[in-house]
């Protein structure tokens, strides 16, 4: 028996359960199915270990903020990023204040983040970098640092047993968050479901078929008993992270033919042992290895995970077919398509640096890890260290003249008659996740969005204003964004410690 829902949405990841709640609030009346082959909410790109540093709001990711030849700084990159992760506090700040989400330091809590260099050249580089920054609305309060004493008053840990002969230098700013997307996921399924929706555990979208009145015929298998579910549904979204690529493919759509995938895994090391993580309280960025892409720029990580303090170290990256960590050795080679060969093939022409980056990686043995990680730790031991697998990521391979053009960044592929949308790529991802689900509903409901406008005003406050130049409502956004969110203590607004309430 064929079922009917007004939205379908597949996958339990920050994206589809963002989109379900905006889609509550703006139009309660509507029915909505959501499909997870996993038997838990975020187990795959959303969950906090498998999406390591997040936080994302391009206050220490040196990767946003690149030096051109003639050796200035362009931060056009760093500021969009940090426009989009303000849209993203506000909504939040609007769930906590409406009943959607509940205790936000369950989430969110507030972590300095810090660039960090060593060597004459990038500590020139970072104060470049802050000049640049520094008198922007977006990046006020940011600090540069140079001096030794100032370091090892901050981070201990780094400090101890370094040579501090090679100069070294910090951008810190006081304002950085950590977010647990997992958490975040399941508190938005929560009211989703809550709601009246109806949430789909082990449950497997295996087919798309459009059909001739504009709907979709959506083919469920349920991956236990094998039984299958099919529905028609005016419009679906498919928020499956890797996954993504083989269902849009598989609906046909023309916008995402000449798209492909490039799988990439991950490792950090975690840390084990109590005493070093309370050494420590920042996520603290360096800068990639010269020919290395951006998504392996190296990062010392406080996470706050279940209200318990954590530390990571990496990435180093590797590399597998599978397009989930859950998926199959045969995901990479079922997603060529004739129309996305060339794109493929164009950016194995093109990667080189990129392969032998992989390959190096794919080498390093366990103790060749630790040496990179005394970069940062000078007196790192092995012991206080475990490897951990992180989540996979599927860069976006676009077409570009003949061939195609590797992406580290996401992509909304939306279908012309607005019946189908789809996130693809990664990193900064989760944190402009607000941002990337509003494109999805103004591309795909572009008569209801002017009818939503005031509620999602409501929602989020700087909605059509760019904060970067009305530092006034920058101003206002951010106080009441870091008092929602519980943010900064209740007297001065000073940021409060990670993972402390700020009535405990």
């Amino acid at each position: 028996m064929t079922e009917k829902t007004d939205v379908v949405l597949i996958g339990a990841g920050i994206m589809s359960a963002t989109l379900g709640a905006l889609l509550r609030q703006l139009q309660p009346d509507w029915s909505i199915s959501l499909f997870e082959r996993l038997d838990a909410a975020a187990a795959e790109s959303s969950d906090p270990w498998n999406n390591a540093g997040t936080g994302h709001s391009a206050l220490c990711e040196l990767n946003y903020s690149p030096q051109a030849p003639d050796g200035s700084v362009d931060i056009t990159k760093a500021v969009d990023i940090n426009e989009r992760f303000q849209v993203s506090r506000q909504f939040w700040s609007y769930g906590v204040e409406n009943g959607i989400l509940r205790d936000p330091s369950a989430f969110i809590n507030p972590i300095p983040h810090v660039s960090f260099v060593h060597g004459a050249d990038n500590v020139q580089y970072l104060r470049k970098r802050y000049e640049a920054l520094a008198p922007h609305p977006l990046f006020e309060g940011m600090e540069y640092i140079d001096s030794p004493d100032e370091f090892s008053r901050r981070l201990p840990l780094m400090a101890r047993g370094r040579d501090f002969s090679d100069p070294i230098a910090l951008n810190w700013t006081d304002g950085g968050t950590d977010i647990d997307f997992g958490s975040l996921t399941q508190e938005l399924l929560a009211y989703l479901g809550a709601s009246g929706a109806d949430l789909a555990f082990g449950h497997e979208v295996r087919d798309l078929s459009k059909q001739s009145d504009g709907s979709w015929l959506v083919t469920v298998r349920n991956v236990r008993t094998r039984e299958s579910r099919t529905l028609i549904s005016k419009f679906v979204f498919v928020g499956a992270g890797g996954g993504a690529l083989p269902l849009l493919q598989k609906a046909n759509i023309k916008e995402a033919k000449g798209f492909g995938g490039f799988p990439v895994s991950g490792q950090f090391f975690r840390c084990v042992n109590p005493a070093l993580i309370n050494q420590h309280e920042a996520k603290v960025y360096g800068k990639a290895a010269v020919g290395a892409p951006p998504m392996s720029v190296p990062h010392l990580d406080t996470r706050v995970i279940k209200g318990k303090p954590g530390l990571l170290f990496g990435p180093y990256a590797g590399w597998t077919p599978k397009f989930l960590k859950d998926g199959k050795n045969t995901d990479l080679f079922k997603s060529v398509r004739p129309n996305n060969i060339f794109s493929l093939l164009g950016v194995g022409v093109t990667e080189l640096g990129l392969t032998k980056y992989l390959v190096s990686e794919l080498l390093k043995s366990e103790a060749g890890k630790v040496i990179t990680l005394s970069e940062f730790i000078p007196r790192a031991e092995a012991r206080d260290w475990e490897l951990i697998t992180a989540g996979q990521r599927v860069q976006v391979i676009r077409r570009k003249g003949a061939g195609g053009v590797l992406e580290f960044g996401t992509a909304v592929i939306a279908a012309q008659d607005g019946t189908i949308a789809g996130l693809l790529g990664a990193s900064p991802g989760a944190s402009t996740c607000v941002t990337a689900m509003l494109d999805v509903l103004q591309r795909c409901f572009p008569q209801e969005y002017a009818e939503w406008t005031p509620k999602l005003k409501e929602m989020v406050p700087s909605l059509g204003v760019k904060l970067s130049e009305d530092p006034a409502l920058f101003h206002e956004v951010w106080d009441w964004t870091s008092k929602a969110l519980n943010l900064v203590d209740g007297g001065d607004n000073t940021p409060r410690r990670a993972g402390v309430a700020a009535n405990a």
